[in-house]
């Protein structure tokens, strides 16, 4: 059963530069409908989603069962500030962070520390976005490269 995507994720989604082989990590993917609407523009590429909710993971793991079988997307249960690249583990183009409250401004010291990891986690020209633009906000990570 596949559940219409919102207007606002819609939205989202179409202002992303996506292309073929591109690799995505989205942050605090909730139960996974922007990453399975992702993983139709991607291609070869790869999507992992992460979330700190068990239960969050569960429902997405539950509901992206076609695209995970496909390889192309796979899911983490962990926090932002946490994430660490596993071994072997390609680094990312682009994260994506839709309505994460560590990236909102509220927690500093945390974000700070988030933003560092997902600065580590990209290339070198890795982009993060995170919402709240128009329809989305390019946060700048040079500062936060090589820490």
């Amino acid at each position: 059963m596949e559940t219409k995507l919102s207007q606002r994720l819609a939205k989202i989604i179409k202002a992303l530069p996506l292309g073929d082989g591109i690799h995505i990590l989205e942050i605090g993917c909730g139960p996974g409908a922007a990453v399975r609407e992702i993983v139709k523009h991607i291609g070869r590429g790869h999507i992992l989603a992460i979330d700190r909710s068990p239960k969050a993971i569960k429902q997405a793991l539950n509901g992206s069962k076609k695209e995970i079988a496909s390889g192309r997307l796979s899911f983490r249960q962990v926090s932002v500030e946490d994430f660490e690249l596993e071994k072997g583990e390609q680094a990312y183009d682009i994260a994506l962070a839709i309505r994460v409250g560590v990236l909102d401004g509220r927690h500093p010291k945390t974000a700070e520390l988030a933003l560092t990891k997902i600065a580590k986690a990209l290339t070198t020209e890795g982009k993060l976005f995170i919402d709240g633009g128009n329809p989305l906000n390019e946060i700048p990570l040079d500062r936060y490269r090589n820490r």
